[in-house]
Order: structure tokens, then C-alpha cells, then sequence
């Protein structure tokens, strides 16, 4: 992993500390955020990653289709997770001439303050950038499809990290990695981008539709996923990932593998060489 320095080979099965629940989150900052959110969850266990689940956020305690009550949910649920990780497909945050702080921390608790909306926050940052999507370091290294404000992308990044980092980190109730360092007894959060995994596995064809090709495509994603990946799927999970034409159950399938393969591999924990990660973010790949 390109900024990363750690041993070489194969870690242990079951390093102590290391989280054994998986969950993977395609996110969504939309007004029915609850609909289009997925949560796909698991066991990490003799090396394997066993799902467990796929669902909408909407059926997360206390949830709903209106953004407001899912995130409320989401981050009530992130909560309980304490021994969990969590893959997130949002940006974490800026490119570092945009980010304006000192630290990845105070970026992020001061986001709200310096941002109203999801659209002053998109206008503010184009103004700054004098009207070019800037990417970050990791954007870059990762081929990330879009800029973190980039018009199919900006509402992601303002409600991932206004509802969900900001109130996590302010209240040290989770750590998020690798700006912060890995502590057991908390959930973890990663940022991951199924588009990028899928680009660097040669997996990234159309899969998201109604068609017969693309129906194809989601199916030798799980193929994928099942065959060498040390993965397992059961038949309820794999029917929800291929029948949902739009492939947000599939993409969060993708980042439970990819967050479980981040915990297996200990990249979790393994110290960083580029110290502009530690301040625009990472993704985990």
C-alpha cells in the first residue's frame, strides 16, 4: 500500500486488539439518505471475513428514509460498535491547500463552523480553487473517480464528515484511521472506494443497471469476492447485491472486503511514511 511501511508476509491469524466485526457503508448524503445508504456486515474469523448481512439504513433502531433521523441512527449505531470497523465511501477530507487547519482533527471539528451547508460548502471550495476540482494526495495514488467536492460527490463529503466524523471525533468515540492512531475499544473508520479497489482488480465494467451485462458484472464482483478473497456470502446476501440494479448493496459488500482485508493485513496499524495522509485523509484500497 503505497504510504505505508510494514513487515513483510503474512500477519498473524488473530493479532489481539484487532476488531472482529466488519461493516462496510456505501453512504449517501441525499434527502432520502436512509433509502439509498447500504450497510453490509460481518465476522472476521479463521482468517475469513463471513457477511452476515445487507441492509438499508432506513432499517437500522430508531432509523428512517429522512436524512436527519438515519444519520442520527447511523452514528447511534457506530457507537455500540465498539470492537467494530467501519468502510466509508466518502472523503475524509480535503486537499490540503483547501484544508486551512493545522491538523486533520481540527479540520474536522471545525468543519460545520466553516461550512453552513452542503452547498456553501461546494461553492466556498470552488471559489477557493478558482474553479478547479482539486484531489488529494490519495485521490490521486488510488484513481478515486471524483474530487471531494466534485458535483456528484460534494453532498457525501459535507454530511460524511459534518454528521458523522465530526461528532465522533470531537467525542473521542471513535478512531478514525490513519490520522488517528488505532485504539482497541473503539470502532475503527476507514475510507474506502469500491470504484478503486474494482479499477485495481480490472473489475471496473458498467455493473451498475438493468441489464443483462450488467447483472453480469455485479455477479463476477461476488465471484470475486468469494473465490480468492477469502470471503463468504450467503444466498439471501448475494441475491440482495445482484438484485440491487443500482449497485449500492454490491458497493457495500466491496467495502466490507475491502475494510476486512485492511484489518487482516494489519494496514490498519501500520505507521504512515507521508505525512500529508495524516492530513487530507487516505483510502484504503
Amino acid at each position: 500500500m503505497q504510504g505505508v511501511t510494514g513487515k513483510d508476509g503474512r500477519p498473524a491469524l488473530h493479532p489481539p486488539g484487532l476488531p472482529q466485526k466488519i461493516y462496510g457503508v456505501d453512504f449517501s448524503g441525499a434527502a432520502s439518505a436512509g433509502k439509498k445508504i447500504w450497510i453490509t456486515s460481518g465476522i472476521r474469523k479463521n482468517d475469513r471475513l463471513h457477511i452476515q448481512d445487507c441492509l438499508r439504513a432506513s432499517a437500522l433502531p430508531s432509523s428512517g428514509n429522512e436524512r436527519d433521523r438515519c444519520m442520527a441512527a447511523l452514528l447511534a449505531f457506530i457507537r455500540k460498535e465498539k470492537t467494530s470497523a467501519f468502510g466509508f465511501n466518502f472523503p475524509f477530507g480535503l486537499p490540503r491547500d483547501l484544508v486551512k487547519r493545522d491538523s486533520w482533527r481540527d479540520f474536522v471539528v471545525s468543519f460545520s463552523f466553516r461550512y453552513t451547508s452542503a452547498e456553501n460548502f461546494r461553492k466556498t471550495l470552488c471559489t477557493a480553487s478558482d474553479g478547479s476540482e482539486l484531489k488529494r494526495m490519495t485521490d490521486r495514488a488510488c484513481q478515486t473517480p471524483f474530487s471531494p467536492y466534485n458535483l456528484r460527490l460534494y453532498r457525501q463529503t459535507y454530511y460524511g464528515i459534518c454528521e458523522v466524523l465530526a461528532p465522533l471525533v470531537w467525542k473521542h468515540q471513535a478512531c478514525v484511521l490513519p490520522m488517528q492512531k488505532a485504539r482497541p475499544g473503539r470502532p475503527w473508520l476507514l475510507e474506502v472506494c469500491p470504484a478503486s479497489t474494482l479499477k485495481q482488480e480490472h473489475l471496473y465494467v458498467p455493473y451498475k443497471g438493468r441489464t443483462s451485462s450488467h447483472y453480469t458484472a455485479r455477479k463476477r464482483i461476488l465471484e470475486w469476492i468469494e473465490g480468492p478473497c477469502d470471503a463468504s456470502l450467503p444466498r439471501a446476501v448475494r441475491l440482495i447485491a445482484l438484485g440491487n440494479s443500482d449497485g449500492d448493496a454490491i458497493d457495500s459488500v466491496v467495502a466490507a472486503f475491502v475494510t476486512f482485508r485492511a484489518v487482516r493485513n494489519q494496514a490498519v496499524t501500520a505507521a504512515f511514511d507521508k505525512k500529508t495522509y495524516l492530513l487530507e485523509g487516505y483510502v484504503y484500497v
